[in-house]
C-alpha cells in the first residue's frame, strides 16, 4: 500500500514573517515611547532646575505700605517744666544761722522772715582794736619820757612809733568795718522776695554761714502760680511753631489730664548737637497741681496738617550712599530713595522726607541690595487664600 506525501500549508511563513515584523514594530513604539517619556522627564527636570535657579537667584522680600497716620495737626514732644520765677537766697554778711521760719513746700509772702542770723562778734573787734590801740599810745609815751635819761633806745622809739600807728591804722579799719556792717544789720535778716512757695533748704541752726556764698543757696524761693515749660523743636517744625501757638501739657501723675499753655519765646537758634531748637511756653498753674522740675509731655499745634511717615526701623539702609529706604517699584525692581527722620520711636521711625504714603517698602532688605536689582514680593499669610476665595463668594451669590 503506497503513501502519498502530505503537503505543508503555505500559509505558515507568511504568518512568522507578520508577527516578527508586528513585534518589532511595537518593541520600536515602545522605545520611542520610553525615548519621549525620558527626553520629557529630563525636560521637566531641567525647567524645575531653572525654575529653582530662577527662584534663588531672585531674592524674595517682605514689602509693607508705609504707615500714614492720617492727617494731623499735633506734634507731641518732651518737656521740663520750671517755676516762672525763682529765687536762691543767699547770705549778704557771715556769721551763724540763729534760727529758720519756713521749711520745704511752705508757702510764703513777700517780705516774710525766712531765717536770722548771729553776729555778735562786730563790736568786739571794734573794741579789741581800740584796747590794742590804747596799749599802743601808752607803751609810745613812756617811750618818749625814757629816751632822755637814755633807758630806751631811738630805735625801740621808732618802733613803737610804728606799732602806735599801725594800731591806729586799724582801729580805723575796725570802725568803718563796723560802720558797714551797721548798714548791713538788715541783712542779717533772709527774707522772701516774692509770694511763693519755699522749694529747697540748705542750712539749719548753727550754721556756719559765709557771705557772698560760695556754696549752695540757703533757700529757694519759686513763684508756681505759672510755670515755664521747655521743650527743644525739631528744626523742620520751627516754622510752624511761633509765639502765640497753643499747646496741651501732660504729665504722669494726671493721666487723661492736660493743662493748657502758650508757646511765649523762641531761641532762634538751632542746636547742633541735637538739630533742635528750645522754645519756652507758659503754664497757669493757679491750682498747684503742676510740680516745678516735672517731666512733662508738650503738645503743640501745628497751623498746616501733614501726613505723618512711619517705617520699621529695619527699613533704613545706611552705607556709603548715606540714609536711605529700598522701596519696589512697579516692574518688581528696588528703588533706593534717600530719607530724612524727623523721630525715632524704637521699633519704627518718623520719615520726614523722601517718601510718600504709596510707596512699597521693603521691611528688611537684604545685604548688598542695590537700585534695579530684581525682587520676588513675598506674598502675606492668608492673602491668597483670600484672593482665591474671592470669586467663590461672588459665584455663590
Amino acid at each position: 500500500m503506497s503513501h502519498e506525501p502530505v503537503e505543508q500549508p503555505a500559509e505558515a511563513p507568511r504568518l512568522s514573517r507578520r508577527k516578527l515584523r508586528l513585534a518589532g514594530l511595537i518593541i520600536v513604539v515602545i522605545a520611542a515611547v520610553v525615548v519621549g517619556m525620558g527626553i520629557t522627564t529630563r525636560r521637566m527636570a531641567d525647567a524645575r532646575l531653572n525654575e529653582w535657579t530662577e527662584r534663588v537667584a531672585i531674592p524674595t522680600v517682605a514689602v509693607a505700605v508705609p504707615d500714614d497716620r492720617g492727617r494731623r495737626s499735633t506734634i507731641d514732644l518732651p518737656g521740663r517744666l520750671e517755676a516762672y520765677s525763682q529765687a536762691q537766697l543767699f547770705a549778704r554778711v557771715s556769721g551763724y544761722l540763729k534760727e529758720w521760719k519756713a521749711d520745704i513746700g511752705a508757702p510764703v509772702k513777700a517780705g516774710q522772715l525766712l531765717a536770722s542770723i548771729s553776729a555778735s562778734s562786730w563790736p568786739a573787734d571794734l573794741a579789741s582794736a581800740k584796747a590794742n590801740l590804747t596799749l599802743a599810745e601808752g607803751t609810745l609815751e613812756r617811750g618818749q619820757m625814757l629816751i632822755k635819761s637814755g633807758a630806751v633806745s631811738q630805735q625801740t622809739l621808732e618802733q613803737r612809733v610804728a606799732d602806735a600807728q599801725n594800731r591806729q591804722g586799724l582801729l580805723r579799719s575796725a570802725q568803718a568795718n563796723l560802720d558797714r556792717l551797721k548798714v548791713l544789720e538788715n541783712y542779717k535778716r533772709i527774707t522772701a522776695p516774692f509770694d511763693g512757695l519755699v522749694t529747697s533748704r540748705t542750712t539749719d541752726i548753727g550754721a556756719l554761714i559765709n557771705a557772698g556764698g560760695g556754696g549752695p543757696a540757703l533757700f529757694v524761693v519759686s513763684d508756681t502760680t505759672r510755670l515755664r515749660a521747655y521743650v527743644n523743636v525739631p528744626q523742620n517744625y520751627v516754622p510752624s511753631v511761633k509765639v502765640g501757638t497753643k499747646a496741651q501739657i501732660a504729665v504722669p501723675e494726671y493721666p487723661g489730664k492736660t493743662f493748657t499753655a502758650t508757646v511765649e519765646a523762641s531761641a532762634q537758634a538751632v542746636d547742633m548737637a541735637s538739630g533742635t531748637t528750645r522754645m519756652q511756653l507758659a503754664v497757669d498753674n493757679a491750682s498747684g497741681a503742676l510740680m516745678t522740675g516735672a517731666f512733662a509731655t508738650v503738645r503743640l499745634a501745628l497751623p498746616n496738617p501733614e501726613s505723618a511717615i512711619h517705617v520699621p526701623a529695619s527699613a533704613l539702609i545706611f552705607d556709603q550712599g548715606g540714609l536711605r529706604v529700598a522701596t519696589v517699584g512697579p516692574d518688581d525692581r528696588v528703588i533706593l530713595k534717600p530719607v530724612t527722620i524727623a523721630r525715632d520711636l524704637g521699633k519704627e521711625v518718623e520719615i520726614a522726607t523722601g517718601l510718600t504714603a504709596e510707596d512699597r517698602v521693603i521691611e528688611t532688605p537684604p545685604d548688598g541690595i542695590a537700585s534695579g536689582d530684581l525682587v520676588r514680593i513675598a506674598t502675606k499669610p492668608g492673602a491668597g487664600n483670600a484672593a482665591e476665595n474671592a470669586p467663590k463668594r461672588q459665584r455663590k451669590l
